[in-house]
């Protein structure tokens, strides 16, 4: 298990230096498509509220908007999933599922119901309900599933001095 950690093959440093680069670049290229989302709905809502009759959203204008402004909350989502796997060198469950149930709550928010078939409104149901159920689950046991990396090392470090309850009560 120490191996993952601290390698000591000089070809899995190399790589793993790698891997921790493209993370590095994937989250920039998400802060520029943050940005570039925000644009787009301040530019999307500024057409939109200046075309005839002036100052007026239809409702498909305000869910189309609110769809745009979700889409930018999980981007948001996704970029802190990448800062806390470069801090932690983990991937937090919890933040994971709560970023699937926001994509489907943009979904069902954007869903045009006279469109949609029934067949696809129950599988939509049945992902919202098991994303659900699956949040609720890994919130419920979050103690055993967001012990950190330096923890971890700690514990290789210094195995006669760590234990299991000292790390879940550090969370």
């Amino acid at each position: 298990m120490d191996e993952l950690y601290n390698p000591k093959e000089p070809l899995i440093k190399i790589l793993r230096q790698i891997i921790h680069f493209a993370v590095r670049l994937l989250a920039i290229l998400m802060t520029i498509v943050i940005i570039w989302g925000v644009l787009d709905v301040g530019w999307v809502l500024y057409k939109k509220l200046m075309a005839p009759p002036f100052m007026i959203l239809s409702i498909s204008d305000i869910l189309a908007t609110f769809g745009a402004f979700m889409a930018v909350l999980i981007a948001i989502e996704i970029f802190i999933n990448i800062t806390i796997y470069l801090r932690d060198d983990v991937i937090h469950v919890k933040i994971v599922m709560a970023t699937a149930l926001m994509a489907i709550a943009r979904k069902v928010i954007i869903l045009d119901f006279k469109v949609v078939e029934p067949s696809y409104m129950f599988a939509t149901a049945a992902v919202v309900f098991a994303t659900s159920i699956g949040y609720w689950l890994v919130v419920k046991h979050v103690d055993t599933r967001a012990i950190s990396r330096s923890d971890v090392d700690q514990c290789f470090e210094n195995p006669d001095e760590c234990s299991i309850e000292e790390t879940k009560r550090k969370i």
